[in-house]
């Protein structure tokens, strides 16, 4: 059973989780999406929606269109989406990071050390 919230449009949602679909693999470049027509069904929701939110993954340079076939997802669309992703956290986690160590009086070097493991997955 899919779980919408009210934070957010459904379309924005589907957009989204398909998005996250195509970082883990589920969606494989050049992979047709399932049609307008089943998701709408599975999910219970309006083919409106499902097409809105198809349409923001088309803006968005990640699906294309072929006429009479369907969704299709484009080659490049993981890479995008890891550089989009790459470049927000350099934006926006980086310079909180520094903030923090800053506040704590916390050295580069320790934070590094502790950082280590978690690359390693010696978690």
């Amino acid at each position: 059973m899919t779980h919408w919230h009210d934070r957010q449009p459904i379309f924005r949602q589907l957009a989204d989780r398909i998005t996250q679909q195509i970082l883990q693999g589920i969606w494989q470049e050049g992979q047709a999406l399932p049609s307008v027509r089943s998701v709408s069904a599975d999910m219970k929701i309006n083919h409106l929606t499902v097409m809105k939110g198809y349409q923001l993954l088309v803006d968005d340079g990640l699906v294309e269109k072929k006429r009479g076939q369907g969704m299709f997802v484009t080659h490049g669309a993981k890479l995008k989406l890891l550089a989009d992703e790459k470049a927000r956290f350099l934006q926006q986690q980086i310079p909180q990071i520094a903030a923090t160590l800053q506040h704590l009086d916390m050295p580069l070097s320790e934070f590094i050390q502790q950082l280590k493991p978690h690359l390693e997955g010696d978690q």
